[in-house]
């Protein structure tokens, strides 16, 4: 991996873990393993690094996403594979995380990956949903773009959850909920 590699992992990490403020160039520094040359020379201070860093967090969402939302199976199967996939729910999101963090939502240049991949998120649902309904899978009054907001709202609701009780039971009971909702939208003859 290269030192700008390094230093982007890095600041994830520590973006994830301590949020912008806490996430200081030494501490990025020492994680990395690289001088403080090394860092000025790969990006021109903290606010670009953590850009790169939340960009790549966004882009490895969207690929995570991407897998379960072009794989085998109806859209519910699809939707279902997505919500059941194996995560860190204790640490909460790594994208919605940082939807709390005061200086990343002041910041218009590092607020934008963290709008962009949930927006994606959220069409990407959509897309699934609508695919779903025009198979007759899913039930033609449900809306694509609502209920794609509101599978987004309750998997970010069911981080919180989690985290408030430090259990991940509150995370599987939102996602069982919502999925319950979705079961009942399931056509009269689809699958």
């Amino acid at each position: 991996m290269s030192t700008a590699d390094r230093l982007i992992e890095s600041t994830r990490e520590l973006l994830w873990e301590r949020g912008y403020t806490g996430t200081s160039p030494k501490a990025i520094q020492q994680r990395a393993g690289a001088g403080q040359g090394s860092m000025y020379h790969h990006f021109s201070g903290k606010p670009d690094l953590a850009l790169a860093a939340i960009r790549r967090t966004g882009e490895e969402l969207r690929a995570k996403a991407d897998e379960q939302f072009r794989g085998p199976g109806t859209a519910l199967e699809r939707i279902t594979a997505y919500l059941r996939r194996e995560r860190d729910v204790l640490k909460g999101c790594p994208i919605g995380r940082l939807t709390q963090d005061p200086d990343v939502m002041a910041d218009a240049t590092l607020r934008a990956p963290v709008e962009e991949t949930l927006t994606w998120l959220r069409e990407s649902l959509a897309a699934v949903l609508t695919e779903g309904r025009e198979r007759g899978e899913l039930d033609l009054s449900l809306d694509p773009g609502t209920t794609a907001a509101t599978i987004v709202a309750v998997l970010q609701g069911g981080y919180v959850l989690a985290r408030a009780s430090d259990s991940v039971a509150p995370f599987d009971a939102a996602i069982t909920g919502v999925l319950g909702l979705l079961t009942s939208g399931v056509a009269a003859t689809g699958s």
